[in-house]
């Protein structure tokens, strides 16, 4: 018997919840099932109705915490006044979102370790470039139309955009002590957007 459709949502975010917890303190090898089940105060059986297994647990985090991020690209306005401002806005909520769940990052990072040999966690990581990609690329182009930008190809200076974030914390994540994810997004975007400008 599967769960009440009018609890599932409520449910199913209630253990993806305790479940980056335990990722987030531990790692993504720490992962149990048991512990998730203790954690939501669930039968472990009532647990396997929602996920059939830690591998399905673990994708649906990992879809949680990249959906996050595509909520906060998409979100930027299309009616920036500037293409330059819709990026910088673009910059101020991707700050604000890593100021905000630093301490979840261990969940999409410790994916990147296993995409290189996991189809599902590719599809996933493939399926979230794509549509981070195509959200900034609208934004490029209208600076391009506008005369803001030189011509180049907006997919490219999109993929320059999302490679200063997403590289930029990568590089937090080698020494901490060096790189300030705020700083230095905003100095590579000032850079990147340097050499954009007419």
């Amino acid at each position: 018997m599967s769960p009440r459709a009018d609890v599932t949502e409520q449910r199913t975010a209630q253990i993806i919840a305790a479940a980056s917890e335990i990722v987030a303190d531990n790692g993504l090898d720490a992962l149990r099932m048991d512990e998730v089940a203790e954690r939501t105060g669930l039968s472990k059986g009532t647990l396997y109705l929602y996920f059939r297994s830690k591998h399905d647990l673990s994708l649906a985090m990992l879809e949680r915490v990249l959906q996050r991020e595509l909520d906060t690209v998409e979100g930027i306005s299309a009616t920036a006044a500037t293409a330059e401002h819709a990026l910088r806005e673009f910059v101020d909520a991707v700050i604000r979102d890593i100021q905000m769940i630093t301490r979840l990052m261990p969940i999409s990072y410790g994916f990147l370790s296993i995409a290189f040999r996991n189809r599902q966690v590719q599809r996933a990581l493939k399926k979230y470039l794509r549509r981070y990609i195509d959200s900034l690329t609208p934004i490029i182009r209208s600076g391009i139309e506008s005369g803001e930008f030189q011509e180049v190809d907006p997919e490219e200076a999109a993929i320059a955009v999302a490679a200063v974030v997403e590289g930029t914390m990568l590089l937090w994540i080698y020494d901490r002590s060096m790189i300030d994810p705020a700083r230095h997004i905003r100095s590579g975007i000032e850079h990147l957007l340097g050499g954009l400008k007419q």
